[in-house]
């Protein structure tokens, strides 16, 4: 009986050490990346456009599967109008006039797209590169720290009255509902416009939580693949896959929510200021916010930040892999049953931030997997983190560490067709203690 019970017991603690590493990362009985997301998109010919998009659409209008729409230039739904796209549909944004769609505060779009017949925004090039065109931006009337009232006018080539109109986000109305975007997937965007930086793949400001966005992928991005200005944003099963910029940023006091989201980074595809899967910010420069508002916060729980690397350490050393997340001065971050793997290190907290208890509980990281990382957590330009690491080693926290590649790490990433970024919970063997190996390169 005393060996039964002992027994018993082993099987309880083998079974519960298991499903406590499937919570983490990217979760789901089965592999919610089947069927809508594509990894190789400059294999896919998706035709000729065959209609198009032009100006400013003022009347609730609606896109057919059975044409291949071209985006001319910037392209704006105005004037409280529905633009609704059917699952299957293709719009490609035009190269030579730096096409994009912008979808102007009070005005909606409804692109519902179906697991086996997602929606695709895309290049019109035949050999397509990151940032042949614009990108999909969302306006809407959710409160942003910023003075005054927002706006994007600046990424547009061509100004006029009617765009600067259109082109201005920010209010009162933190269930400011800007339509839905299910099964979407989001093509070579990130086009860079003289003198203002980059499109984003998708950018959110001001959108408020009635917004629907849930299976979006954005892939070879130029800009950041999800920005989130202001807002009260709730993204669910997003993909970011190997931007040049930031997979996911927020800031001026972003309320949201990112769940079961996953961010694959390349050593080789990056901007020349860095960039990071997660980037949480509160302001750029103080003078443009008011503080008496909200700072950002976000909340992310099972997210998978990986570094797509066959020699991590090799790539690491060539100063080719940067930290996954970035906290800035007076954000909060809560992230948990997470996976971060690859990176140099896994978080970096900008200097303004004091190591103490006050901004420590603002920032809180639990049920993690540190993977393979040069360091877990770092302030900028301090190479001394004991503090950090009997912080957040403290086993409360239920942070565990391993030094794994990624062919062991998970189900099945080097799968270019129908990749699985799972854990694979039988080659795992983890430790709620920091391995003695993981101290950074550079110390």
């Amino acid at each position: 009986m005393k060996n039964f019970t002992q027994i018993l017991c082993i099987c309880l603690v083998i079974t519960g050490n298991i499903f406590g590493q499937q919570e983490k990362g990217i979760i789901g009985a089965d592999n919610w990346l089947n069927n809508w997301t594509e990894f190789n998109p400059k294999f896919v010919d998706y035709g000729e456009p065959t209609q198009i998009l032009a100006g400013n659409i003022t009347e609730d209008t609606k896109l057919l599967k059975r044409y291949r729409y071209l985006l001319s230039g910037n392209v704006f739904v105005t004037d409280s109008t529905t633009l609704t796209i059917e699952p299957g549909t293709v719009i490609m944004g035009d190269y030579a006039s730096k096409g994009s769609l912008t979808i102007s505060k009070g005005a909606k779009i409804v692109a519902d797209g179906l697991e086996t017949d997602p929606i695709v925004f895309t290049s019109n090039r035949s050999v397509k590169r990151a940032g042949d065109w614009g990108g999909l931006i969302l306006l809407g009337d959710a409160p942003i720290t910023k003075f005054g009232s927002g706006s994007v006018a600046s990424y547009y080539a061509q100004l006029n009255a009617s765009i600067y109109a259109n082109s201005n986000y920010g209010g009162q109305n933190p269930a400011s509902n800007s339509g839905i975007l299910r099964y979407v997937r989001i093509e070579y965007a990130g086009k860079r416009i003289k003198n203002a930086g980059y499109f984003n793949g998708l950018l959110l400001a001001s959108v408020g939580h009635e917004t629907v966005l849930e299976n979006i992928m954005v892939s070879h991005c130029a800009g950041n693949s999800f920005e989130i200005l202001g807002g009260e944003v709730n993204l669910n099963k997003v993909v970011s896959y190997k931007s040049n910029g930031n997979d996911f940023m927020f800031n001026f006091g972003a309320q949201s929510n990112l769940t079961n989201a996953l961010a694959v980074r390349s050593p080789y595809i990056s901007n020349r200021s860095g960039a990071r899967c997660l980037l949480v910010n509160s302001y750029n420069n103080k003078e443009e916010v008011d503080f008496t508002k909200k700072g950002t916060m976000l909340v992310a729980k099972n997210l998978t930040l990986l570094t797509d690397s066959d020699d991590i350490t090799s790539d690491i050393k060539q100063g080719l892999v940067k930290e996954a997340v970035y906290v800035g001065h007076l954000a909060s971050l809560n992230m948990n049953k997470s996976v971060i793997s690859g990176f140099n290190p896994a978080v970096l907290l900008e200097n303004k931030i004091r190591v103490n208890q006050e901004n420590l509980e603002k920032i809180q990281f639990s049920d993690m997997y540190f993977n393979n990382c040069n360091g877990n957590i770092f302030v900028e330009n301090n190479m001394n983190n004991e503090d950090l690491e009997n912080w957040y080693g403290n086993s409360a926290f239920f942070n565990v560490y391993a030094n794994s590649n990624n062919s062991e790490t998970f189900i099945d990433a080097k799968n270019r067709k129908r990749p699985d970024y799972r854990l694979r919970i039988n080659k795992i063997i983890a430790s709620n203690e920091v391995d003695p190996d993981l101290k950074r390169l550079d110390d």
